[in-house]
């Protein structure tokens, strides 16, 4: 078997931008450049055209894979199953940031003391398997050629950037002091883990279904612009130059 090399320099990639605390800086000029809502705008809008101009229309096409796999079965919602894993993702995914968010004023205490509680370990490890499960598909981009794989790699590095700089706001300096390490090894076991074990195509349907719900959900939780701080222009700018590369890859 060839070595995976184009997929291994993705993955570690991905894995810098979580281990170089990227967005996540505790310095003023980090501060600063987040301050300025533009730079998120523009991210959100990198993230929405990712999910709407490749992902959605992949699902569809990973249904199929799914519905011929089970050709001549008779399999229960056969046909909306690819769909109910990413509502299922989607869902699991928001509890997970409404339970932090819910307990946010009860655990300031926590988070300006630098403690690690119940709520920190379930947010970091969710996004720790979620960072897992992206280094784990980087193996079946690569096999696509080297432009899917430049794209879901560029998309999945702005996308951690904005992860890591939410997480490093609902935790502080816990978060900074070591939780980053612990995504940045995520994506690196997924990364093993997909060229150890490589995947057919039905199981490939249901992991990217997995992490379509993913994208949506930490694209709408902290990427997309409220009604106060968005900045329109960023947003739409970072949405269609994104858009066009989707298209010509």
């Amino acid at each position: 078997m060839e070595f995976p090399f184009a997929s291994l320099v993705a993955a570690v990639i991905l894995a810098l931008v979580y281990a170089l605390r990227g967005g996540a800086g505790e310095d003023g000029a980090t501060e600063r450049f987040w301050s300025r809502r533009r730079w998120i705008s523009a991210a959100a809008g990198v993230s929405v055209a990712y999910v709407f101009v490749d992902v959605l229309p992949e699902l569809a096409a990973q249904n199929r894979a799914i519905v011929e796999a089970a050709a001549g079965e008779k399999v229960l919602f056969a046909e909306q199953r690819v769909y109910i894993l990413a509502l299922l993702s989607f869902v699991v995914l928001y509890g997970f940031e409404h339970l932090v968010i819910a307990s946010r004023e009860k655990r300031r205490s926590v988070v300006e003391s630098g403690r690690r509680d119940g709520a920190y370990w379930l947010h970091v490890l969710g996004f720790t398997a979620y960072s897992a499960l992206i280094g784990y598909l980087l193996v079946e981009r690569a096999e696509e050629g080297a432009a899917a794989l430049a794209v879901y790699t560029a998309a999945m590095a702005v996308h951690f950037l904005i992860v890591n700089h939410s997480l490093a706001e609902e935790h502080g300096d816990a978060y900074r002091r070591g939780g980053h390490w612990l995504l940045a090894a995520g994506v690196i076991a997924g990364w093993l883990a997909g060229t150890l074990a490589p995947m057919s195509d039905a199981t490939f349907a249901r992991l990217f279904a997995v992490l379509a719900g993913g994208v949506v959900i930490t694209s709408l939780r902290a990427e997309l612009p409220d009604e106060r701080e968005g900045k329109f222009w960023p947003f739409c700018l970072g949405a269609i130059v994104f858009a066009v590369l989707l298209m010509v890859a």
